[in-house]
Parts: C-alpha cells; sequence; structure tokens
C-alpha cells in the first residue's frame, strides 16, 4: 500500500488537519485494481488500517484526519476497525454515493458512533439533489478551479450554516490571501504553501545570517568542530537543543561548553543535527507545514537511496530533500539560495535544473506527497521497486519525523 498526508490549513496558515490518500496496489502491474479495486476494499477502509497500525499522534500529530471511503467500504464494519477516538477521523465521502435511503442511513450510524462525514467532488447542479446526505456532513470541500466557490459559500451559509467549508484546490498565496478575506472557511487546501520563488529577492535578517553560516561551515567536507561550536553559541535557541540533543545522547556525560556538548556528538552526528535544527530555525516565520515537508523529503530521500540503487548518496539525498524549499524559506531563487550555503554539484543539479543522478528521487517524491499514483507507479515499474518498500520507508518517515521535531 502508498500512503501520503495532504495538509488543511487554518486562516494562519497553521496546519489544522491531514487528509489521508492511499493507493493499494501498483496500478502499472495490476491494471485490473483501478476496476475491481473497489470491491477490494469491501470489508476495510485502507485510511483507517494506516491510522491504526501508525497512531494519531505518530500519523497527524493528534490532528484531525480525513479518510477516503468508497460506496462500498462504507458499510464494512467501520466503527470496530478504527482504533483510535473516532471523533478524529473525518470519513470523506464523494459523488459516487448515491443520495438514497440506505446511504443516508449508514452515514447518520457513523455520525452517532462519533466519526464526521466529509464530501468532495459534487458539482453545483448537483446540490439539490444531494440535500439528504448535505444535512448530515460536517464539511464539504468546494474546489476552487471548478466551481464559483464564493457562490456556492452563500448557498451554504443559506441553507448547511452548520457544515463548515473546506476551500480546495488553492494555487496561489493570493488566491488563499483573497479567499481568507472573504472569511466563512473552515480549512484551506492546495500547492499554494509551496510555490517556488522565481525572481525578486529580500533581504534576510542577522539571525538568518547567522545560521546560513553555520551551514556553509558543516557542509564543507572537512569542517571543524570548534568553528561550527563557535557559531551554534551565537544562537540561544541553537545553543539550549544542541544542549538537549547531547542530554539524550550521553546521558551520564557533564557537558561544560559549547565546544565540549559539539565535541560529544561527533562530525557526522553534529552535521546532520545542524542541518536539521537550522533549517527549523530559519523556517520558524513560515508556515509549519513547510518545516515538515523539508524534514519529510529528507529523510524519506534517505530512505529511498536504496531502492533508487544510490545507496552511497544517502546523506546528499537527506541534504537535498532537507534544502528542496530553501528558497521558499529564505524567499530567494534556489540558485541565490544555494550560493548562500555548501553542497555539492549533485545537490544542486537536482534542485536548480532538476537534473542528474539524485533528480529522479526528488520528481518521485514530489509525485508521492501529491498522491500522484500514476506517475509513482509508473517510476516503480521502471526501476523495479517494491510497493511494500516504498510504503515501509514512508512509515519510518513519519515515525522519525514526530521523534525528531521533539528534539529539534
Amino acid at each position: 500500500m502508498l500512503l501520503t498526508l495532504i495538509p488543511l490549513f487554518d486562516e494562519n496558515l497553521a496546519v489544522s488537519a491531514y487528509s489521508i490518500f492511499t493507493q493499494k496496489d501498483n496500478m502499472f502491474l495490476n491494471p485490473l485494481s483501478q476496476v475491481t479495486g473497489i470491491y477490494d476494499g469491501a470489508t476495510y477502509v485502507q485510511g483507517i488500517e494506516a491510522v491504526n497500525s501508525m497512531g494519531i499522534e505518530t500519523l497527524s500529530g493528534n490532528k484531525e484526519v480525513f479518510v477516503p471511503v468508497t460506496n462500498v467500504s462504507i458499510f464494512s464494519n467501520i466503527e470496530e476497525q478504527c482504533e483510535v477516538a473516532h471523533v478524529k477521523v473525518a470519513l470523506l465521502i464523494d459523488r459516487t454515493f448515491p443520495p438514497v435511503e440506505n446511504y443516508v442511513k449508514r452515514l447518520k450510524e457513523l455520525k452517532a458512533a462519533g466519526f464526521k462525514i466529509a464530501i468532495r467532488k459534487i458539482a453545483v447542479s448537483e446540490f439539490q439533489v444531494y440535500a439528504p446526505i448535505l444535512e448530515i456532513v460536517d464539511y464539504v470541500f468546494l474546489n476552487n478551479k471548478k466551481i464559483a466557490i464564493d457562490k456556492a459559500k452563500i448557498y451554504f451559509e443559506k441553507l448547511y450554516p452548520n457544515v463548515k467549508l473546506i476551500a480546495g484546490n488553492i494555487d496561489t498565496m493570493e488566491t488563499f490571501e483573497s479567499l481568507k478575506a472573504t472569511g466563512g472557511y473552515q480549512f484551506y487546501e492546495g500547492e499554494f504553501y509551496r510555490i517556488p520563488v522565481t525572481k525578486g529577492s529580500k533581504d534576510i535578517s542577522p539571525a538568518k545570517v547567522t545560521q546560513l553560516e553555520l551551514l556553509k561551515i558543516v557542509n564543507n567536507p572537512d569542517f571543524e568542530i570548534n568553528d561550527a561550536a563557535d557559531i551554534i553559541g551565537r544562537d540561544t535557541a541553537l545553543t539550549l537543543s544542541l544542549l538537549q540533543m547531547v542530554n539524550r545522547v550521553v546521558k551520564t556525560a557533564e557537558i561544560t561548553t559549547i565546544r565540549h556538548a559539539a565535541a560529544m556528538l561527533g562530525q557526522k552526528e553534529l552535521k546532520r543535527w545542524i542541518n536539521t535544527a537550522v533549517v527549523n530555525e530559519i523556517s520558524s516565520d513560515q508556515p509549519n507545514e513547510l518545516t515538515r515537508l523539508t524534514l519529510l523529503r529528507a529523510r524519506f530521500a534517505e530512505n529511498l537511496a536504496g531502492l533508487f540503487e544510490l545507496k552511497m548518496q544517502s546523506e546528499e539525498l537527506f541534504l537535498m530533500g532537507l534544502f528542496s524549499v530553501l528558497d521558499i524559506i529564505l524567499d530567494k531563487p534556489m540558485d541565490e539560495a544555494l550560493e548562500m550555503i555548501q553542497v555539492s554539484k549533485d545537490i544542486k543539479s537536482a534542485l536548480i535544473r532538476k537534473e542528474g543522478k539524485l533528480a529522479p528521487v526528488l520528481e518521485y517524491i514530489l509525485a508521492y506527497e501529491t498522491a500522484d499514483w500514476s506517475e509513482v507507479s509508473r517510476v516503480m515499474v521502471l526501476r523495479n521497486i517494491d510497493t511494500d518498500k516504498v510504503y515501509q520507508a514512508y512509515l519510518d518517515t513519519l515515525s522519525w519525523y514526530r521523534s525528531t521535531i521533539r528534539g529539534v
């Protein structure tokens, strides 16, 4: 099974929920699954299986998750399948659910069991027909690109004032700001928060300059631990983070200086920690999902190294993922952003020109995180990559992320 999470933001650009999207099989190796797959899930819901295996804390940071269900799996025993608090799960249906008595009854049963109900992909012309279901649902996804979202909002405010609206498919920050200004939406979904910077240049704060200087030092192949330690000592947040990290790794040591703490980690672990911690710090004034995105990409890229026959480049792949949104974090084009730190030619080639031996991993991750299962499946066929190994790599990525943010 393949799994990815799509973030849903509130008006302050804080992630408030996630949508879970799954794919059971490689659609190219098993094309019939696209036709018969709806019946394969007749007795269970794949998203619920993922929630159970990971736990709601590891999977989503204890935030609400939207789990798609089919018009067949909706009649499975979801109440017993779901091992986490039902209130944390919104079952996501679409226009394949006919607004007839047996479906309406089943949705009411699931609401009574504590689940929330959300619906997507219904056209404006179908709103009236779907009245029996719209009277039940808690959320409605409105596609910003396919319908007149402002008129749809008025419609729901008048007829279904208790329904929470989700503005979806938002591709620019300008569109987000415009929708936010009109109000009336519970969540916002789309690519708008990670649009690459292609022109313009803004001044960088003194604090970020210091942190970027640190990145440049540690990504030099022969960096000196003491040089890095001295720069860490200028930044209170990084100093505290380093001491916390060392106390977890070496619990019996009595740390006397920043240089001592850095030496206790050793060059390799210090470099890894600094790259992760600094990216976390310099992205603190951006949407919090960007920090999550950089860390997930870093670990996922590292985990995929062997599957792409790049095991010897796993460290470079980690850094490539970590710096993949540096242009957005620094509000500069990628080539300018990478000039401020020291990375390998392979990383630059992948991030700037989408070329070189590391680039296929980045392209695969970009397709994976947007649930482009067709492209993901195509790459796995061409490279003979096993679906289960990718799934395990992603689950490990989520677990690593949760443990990392507690310690960064």
